[in-house]
């Protein structure tokens, strides 16, 4: 579970809850099914105009990426892997590296480890290694993108839903007692579009853009690790080398194990 992501969608709730309380208005006027179909099916229509469906089919996996988050390997794990791996290739030759790739779980991992074991020069391995590293950025900014866009749709589309409202409301001045409810019912498409707009797509397609940081960084440290066993380097330099990826903080030497 993404914990963050948690917090903030009911701290959000909850903050415009309480507000509304402390603002004395009716919670009961947030009951207008006409405002939740101007934003979210409104919404939504955007999106399939502003997007291919291939882009769309995405949508849930990348909800449950927000509120579960993404596995992959931890830095200091990927340190400690090629670490070994290299101080194995220095006492068994190419085959450890082999050996040790088809135990590695994530494929990424095991494929570029593979790709060194196979005798593949630094070269090659590097522009297969970082084209599939900048595909998978353009997989991850497309994802990000279909966020920030109902970001920005939602509240243009909560300003159009209280212009309707207040159509309707003006267009019955006959009944003044109601036409104070009508126009506060008007604006609830705005907070809608307001509240959907910055506390949630917004903030969804940034956490995309950091989750998809993470992994780039990963995948390149991954990547320097493959380029360093190609050329034989021994494990202190492997460490060495790769523990500039790993903030000065979070670092833990494996000599002092």
């Amino acid at each position: 579970m993404e914990k963050s992501t948690l917090i903030g969608f009911v701290g959000g709730i909850i903050s415009v809850a309480v507000g509304m309380a402390l603002k004395g208005a009716d919670p009961h006027a947030l009951i207008n099914p006409a405002a939740f179909m101007i934003i979210f099916a409104g919404t939504a229509a955007a999106i399939f105009n502003a997007f291919p469906m291939k882009d769309l089919k995405k949508f849930p996996s990348l909800i449950k990426i927000i509120f579960l988050g993404k596995q992959f390997p931890e830095k200091q794990e990927i340190l400690e892997l090629f670490v070994n791996v290299a101080k194995a290739a220095k006492q068994e030759g190419v085959m450890a590296i082999e050996k040790r790739a088809n135990e590695v779980d994530d494929p990424f991992i095991r494929t570029t480890l593979t790709m060194v074991a196979d005798g593949f020069n630094g070269e090659f391995i590097y522009s297969v290694v970082d084209s599939e590293i900048k595909q998978m950025e353009e997989r991850h900014r497309s994802g990000a993108q279909i966020f920030a866009q109902c970001g920005m749709y939602a509240p243009t589309l909560g300003v159009l839903g209280a212009v309707i409202g207040l159509i309707a409301a003006l267009g019955n001045l006959s009944d003044i007692d109601q036409l104070g409810h009508s126009i506060a019912a008007a604006f609830v498409a705005t907070l809608l579009g307001i509240f959907t707009g910055y506390v949630c797509w917004h903030p969804f397609a940034n956490k995309l853009r950091q989750i998809n940081a993470e992994e780039v960084e990963m995948r390149r440290m991954v990547l320097e690790g493959a380029l360093a066993l190609q050329e034989g380097v021994s494990s202190i330099a492997m460490e060495s080398k790769l523990q500039a990826f790993i903030p000065l903080s979070e670092r833990k030497s494996l000599r002092d194990r």
